[in-house]
């Protein structure tokens, strides 16, 4: 029996066909996407743009395709991370400075003649020796004491600890130490390093040998120290 189709049944029939083409071209494309990371419609046959590029799913790697092999490929689905980016390390701290405190005993006896007050021509090798080793600590506070022997009167002895205190404050700032961290005090013959049993007698060449070591100047430096 042969039937006879209108054109509009006829034109509903093709647009069933192409739905279910796109339906099954669909299913394919969106299935196993592990077994090909080209595009494919439900032949097999590789989906290509019309500039004639394949298609690139993003899933997986990309199988042989004699079709789209050695040709560029569009990325169907991209999904990129944005790189993040690395932070550069932190610089090292810088080595804390560490607090210092240090006393310089020097012989009042190679600063200056005996009973005086002027420096000698070693007093200020002495003293320059002094400002080369306090370049190690960052000096605060630098205090030259003045100290006499016991021969003579207090209020003697007491000017002439602080006239030497004060010459040797005037080299230092000759040679570069600030003024505001230099300060000095003399003490007379009150603070002696000799015991009071030694040195007996009347003032003579032996007793005044014998109280050296009390003639002397301290230098005492108050700072941080320089790390190295």
């Amino acid at each position: 029996m042969t039937r006879t189709f209108s054109k509009t049944q006829i034109a509903l029939a093709v647009s069933c066909a192409l739905a279910l083409g796109a339906l099954s071209f669909t299913a394919s494309a969106a299935t196993d996407p592990a077994d090909t990371a080209y595009l494919t419609d439900s032949r097999g046959a590789a989906v290509k743009s019309g500039s004639g590029l394949c298609w690139h799913t993003n899933y997986g790697p990309a199988t042989a395709n004699t079709e789209c092999d050695g040709t560029p490929v569009v990325v169907a689905k991209a999904e990129v991370a944005a790189a993040k980016p690395v932070a550069a390390p932190a610089p090292a701290p810088a080595p804390a400075a560490r607090p210092a405190a240090g006393k310089v005993t020097l012989d009042a006896d190679a600063l200056f003649d005996f009973d005086k007050a002027v420096l000698r021509p070693a007093g200020r090798t002495a003293l320059d020796d002094f400002v080369s080793k306090s370049k190690e600590i960052n000096p605060e506070v630098i205090l030259a004491v003045g100290h006499t022997d016991r021969l003579g009167s207090d209020a003697y002895n007491q000017k002439l600890s602080e006239q030497r205190a004060a010459a040797v404050r005037t080299y230092l700032l000759s040679k570069g130490i600030e003024s505001n961290r230099l300060h000095t005090e003399g003490r007379g013959k009150t603070q002696p390093i000799t015991k009071a049993d030694e040195c007996k007698g009347p003032k003579s060449a032996k007793v005044i040998a014998c109280l050296q070591p009390d003639r002397r100047v301290d230098i005492e430096v108050i700072g941080s120290r320089i790390a190295n």
